[in-house]
């Protein structure tokens, strides 16, 4: 089932729009090529820090990626990534930094994914979202797992190479489940973590573990939080989540029990909404919507029908 039948038109899932970028994996272990790349007048190069870079809001509206050529880029020996190429020829760096730069003109500022994900272009959201997956998987394998040496970078940023004992590490994607369960009435199963705002309620989700299928994962995590057992299992779409260095794999799912016993230690609380009562609930502020880049609201608005409110206002009609 294709994503374009799942999500609203005007609520696309963040992360997934075509970036325009060609990752040109075949250039990261071509020295030259890279070198070449890098001194060219067009390159435009970006910092990364801690999962933040800068970002710039324009006259016009629009909020971009604070991208410098490379002879105006701060100075890196190592920590320095290539992220691809457009249908333009432009090369794309990011290096990875302690800092993010200060600025001149004062107009920039940090921001991570989660602030401007949803603002930036898929271009610059696909660059930044490449470069802090980079930057997390970096900052934590610097020793081999192997032999326990330092490891040093290869390969462009995506490879970390053990000079001890031989051994390449590759960064790692964790897939994880994000699910909206529904019964035969139609209703819709949220639930509510317990470090979460009161009345933040979401889909549930879980990591996938060793020797499980993804539909195993949906129907394991749904009965471990809340005691519902779930029959048939429908993909949705995917959705890069590099908070560390995760894929989220977004499901429709069909619940076979309706009783709910909550864990108590992934979930304080969940509940079952039709939809008439998930719009009182928004009205009257009992429940708060899902909210920023992530794949649940659109899977909520898959079977909502029409929009989440956002914060502070009230829904569509």
């Amino acid at each position: 089932m294709s994503t374009e039948s799942h999500a609203t038109a005007d609520q696309p899932i963040s992360l997934t729009a075509p970036s325009g970028i060609d990752r040109a994996a075949h250039h990261r272990l071509d020295e030259a090529w890279l070198a070449a790349a890098w001194s060219h007048p067009t390159t435009r190069v970006f910092v990364v820090s801690g999962g933040r870079a800068l970002v710039d809001d324009t006259a016009d509206g629009r909020t971009e990626l604070v991208m410098t050529p490379a002879f105006e880029a701060p100075l890196t020996e190592t920590h320095r990534y290539f992220l691809g190429t457009d249908e333009n020829g432009v090369r794309y760096f990011a290096l990875q930094k302690d800092t993010l730069p200060g600025r001149m003109d004062q107009s920039a500022r940090p921001a991570g994914l989660r602030e401007a994900g949803m603002l930036l272009s898929p271009r610059d959201a696909g660059l930044l979202a490449h470069a802090v997956a980079l930057e997390n998987w970096q900052r934590l394998h610097r020793f081999c797992s192997r032999c326990g040496e330092r490891t040093v970078i290869a390969a462009a940023g995506h490879v970390r190479r053990c000079q001890a004992c031989g051994a390449e590490h590759y960064p790692r994607t964790d897939p994880a489940v994000i699910m909206l369960i529904t019964d035969d009435e139609d209703r819709a199963l949220l639930g509510r973590q317990l470090h979460w705002p009161e009345g933040r309620f979401s889909t549930l989700a879980g990591f996938v573990e060793p020797g499980e299928s993804v539909e195993q994962a949906v129907r394991r995590e749904v009965q471990e939080e809340a005691g519902v057992t779930v029959g048939e299992v429908e993909y949705v779409a995917s959705q890069p989540w590099p908070f560390p260095s995760s894929l989220m794999l977004g499901f429709m799912a069909r619940a076979t029990s309706a009783g709910i016993t909550v864990d108590g230690e992934e979930l304080h609380e969940a509940r079952w909404f039709s939809r008439d009562e998930l719009t009182e609930a928004f009205e009257s502020g009992e429940v708060l919507p899902p909210f920023g880049i992530s794949i649940a609201a659109r899977l909520i608005e898959m079977w909502y029908g029409k929009p989440l409110p956002k914060p502070g206002t009230a829904p569509a009609a």
